[in-house]
């Protein structure tokens, strides 16, 4: 098993994509500049986390997080304004957003653990 593989946050990030992955894949409805946005960004989360683990400065573990956490920031974002354009239910916005809240929340903890 791969070191990242091991992370909570990954395995958040992981999980959230494949849903953010079958949503875009079945809604096509939705402008094709906003789905790839999502869909990068979302990817991004959790190619960051595995990419980042893998650095053996703090320092540069460290960026790769701060990365990692504004791509969860962007995903909320972008989420917010799709419910609010009615383009996805609030019940799925509610569980995307929460998961984007946690996996921030865990970016930061991982963030400042290494700044000491």
């Amino acid at each position: 098993m791969l070191i990242f593989e091991n992370l909570e946050v990954y395995k958040k990030a992981f999980s959230i994509n494949q849903k953010v992955y079958r949503f875009l894949k079945h809604n096509t409805s939705i402008v094709r500049y906003m789905r790839d946005q999502l869909g990068r960004a979302s990817l991004s989360i959790q190619l960051n986390i595995a990419e980042g683990s893998g650095r053996f400065a703090k320092k540069d573990r460290r960026n790769f997080f701060v990365m990692t956490r504004s791509s969860a920031l962007e995903c909320a974002s972008i989420v917010e304004f799709l419910v609010a354009e009615q383009e996805i239910a609030v019940e799925f916005h509610h569980e995307l957003r929460g998961g984007y809240e946690e996996i921030s929340k865990m970016l930061y903890t991982m963030i400042k653990n290494l700044e000491e």
